[in-house]
């Protein structure tokens, strides 16, 4: 009887240690099923949105040349059915000029060819013929460089011609890779209008930049996200797992996220704030884990910076966007317009 007894209790401590030491096995399993579980639904995500974007691709075809805006080095043919002799094949000057016969110098950079045509009929209607029939064709196109890096498949630099748009150049770096996060930074070099404009040390030179919504793209549709693309652009589709800095900050982009960041510190990371930012009206946009909720939360960053607001920690996939204050943007106007002016260096403004 003893004996049995003892068998028992050896037998239930042994138990309870077995199920002691396989309790974090369970756990490190389920654990492990959940990330597996979050790859494979990542991994759908990624080969929906490429599904989507080889099929856009096959539709778009030559459409896009329609909204081509005609720039320097093209090659134009131009047609007047009426009169014979006012028919050129034209290269656009450096300058975006072409010179016409009756016309004379005409600036079409900037310009459709349905939009040039309409120019060229109303001039000559002017003086020369009775509605006249024009015809502008592209016969070559300039190329254009973009860049397309981050989370793609084949990144590299794209030799295009005519209007390409993000759908045709991210079908071109070969899709998604599937570690890549939900948003796409298109960063734009200022125009050479602006360049010229600007002065060497002014920081409002730096890129612009659009924050586009992939699933929004991709997986709803949104072709209003489908932006047409110009020479120099550079699209940056970023891994998962960062935050994402735009509007008046000095250097916008996504960055690594922490275990812990604050929104003071994605600031810092960016740079700062430009003169023109109104910190007071900070806004990070929040989406849910599936992409289909949004929450804004609205933060005054100067208040943080004095210690008055808690300064709040960040999200994997937060958006942080500083929008611009209309009063210090009047200021920066004044400030450049004594620079220009009066030659002065730099003026400080104080509000």
């Amino acid at each position: 009887m003893k004996k049995s007894k003892a068998f028992f209790i050896i037998g239930a401590f042994t138990f309870i240690l077995s199920s002691c030491a396989s309790s974090p096995s369970v756990q490190k399993e389920a654990s492990s099923t959940e990330q597996i579980a979050k790859e494979i639904e990542s991994s759908k995500r990624v080969k929906a949105m490429n599904e989507k974007l080889l099929m856009s691709s096959f539709s778009s075809g030559r459409s896009s040349f329609r909204d081509y805006k005609i720039g320097p080095q093209d090659l134009l043919e131009i047609s007047v059915f009426e009169v014979e002799k006012l028919n050129k094949t034209v290269r656009v000057s450096s300058q975006g000029n072409v010179n016409l016969p009756l016309i004379g110098v005409l600036k079409v950079k900037g310009l459709t060819p349905e939009e040039l045509e309409k120019e060229i009929r109303s001039l000559l209607a002017e003086k020369y013929l009775q509605d006249p029939h024009v015809n502008v064709l592209i016969k070559e196109f300039r190329n254009q460089r973009i860049s397309v890096m981050g989370s793609v498949r084949n990144p590299g630099v794209f030799d295009v011609t005519g209007t390409r748009t993000i759908l045709d150049l991210l079908a071109m770096a070969g899709g998604l890779r599937e570690d890549s996060g939900q948003l796409l930074f298109l960063l734009r070099p200022p125009k050479e209008e602006e360049r010229s404009q600007q002065s060497k040390g002014d920081e409002d030179r730096r890129p612009e930049t659009f924050v586009i919504d992939l699933e929004g793209l991709l997986v709803e549709g949104n072709l209003k996200l489908n932006l047409p693309l110009y020479h120099g652009d550079v699209i940056n589709v970023p891994v998962s797992g960062k935050v994402f800095v735009g509007g008046e900050v000095k250097s916008p982009g996504g960055f690594v996220k922490g275990k812990k960041m604050t929104l003071s510190q994605a600031i810092i990371l960016a740079g700062g704030l430009k003169f023109t930012a109104s910190g007071s009206d900070t806004k990070i946009f929040r989406y849910s884990e599936k992409g289909t909720d949004k929450e804004v939360l609205t933060f005054d960053v100067y208040a943080i910076q004095k210690g008055r607001e808690k300064d709040p920690y960040l999200h994997e996939n937060d958006i942080v966007i500083v929008p611009q204050s209309g009063v210090k943007a009047f200021l920066s106007g004044v400030k450049e317009t004594f620079r220009a002016a009066f030659g002065i260096g730099r003026v400080s403004v104080g509000l």
